[in-house]
């Protein structure tokens, strides 16, 4: 690993648990079956920088990937401390029929993290 994205990872470890905490009250309130939907842990991503075209700083980005290598998650942390993630889910809500969850998303800056599912109409 570049020595470049092992400090920035390093660096950007606490933030990355936070996100993923987020991340799983969402999953929590939508009370599913428990044990029916884990979602990966932050040292389970495969993190990489890339260069942010409008700040110019670099951005810490991180794919989750399911049990076949398909892409199931991002987590986005950018230079000036903001950042976003989202996980798949994929599954008809488990209390309300007409909504389908997609995923599970949070975002912030720093202390702030607002999190919330994605859901989807189902036509009845």
């Amino acid at each position: 690993m570049d020595e470049r994205l092992a400090q920035r990872l390093e660096h950007a470890r606490p933030q990355l648990q936070v996100v993923w905490a987020a991340l799983n009250v969402e999953l929590d309130k939508l009370a599913f079956t428990p044990g029916t939907i884990t979602l990966r842990r932050p040292e389970e991503a495969a993190y990489r920088l890339d260069r942010d075209p409008a700040s110019g700083l670099d951005t810490l980005v991180g794919i989750w990937r399911d049990a076949r290598g398909q892409k199931c998650g991002t987590v986005l942390i950018h230079g000036d401390g903001s950042f976003f993630a989202e996980y798949d889910i994929i599954r008809d809500h488990p209390r309300n029929e007409r909504w389908f969850v997609e995923a599970v998303t949070a975002w912030g800056r720093g202390e702030i993290v607002r999190s919330e599912p994605r859901l989807l109409p189902v036509a009845i």
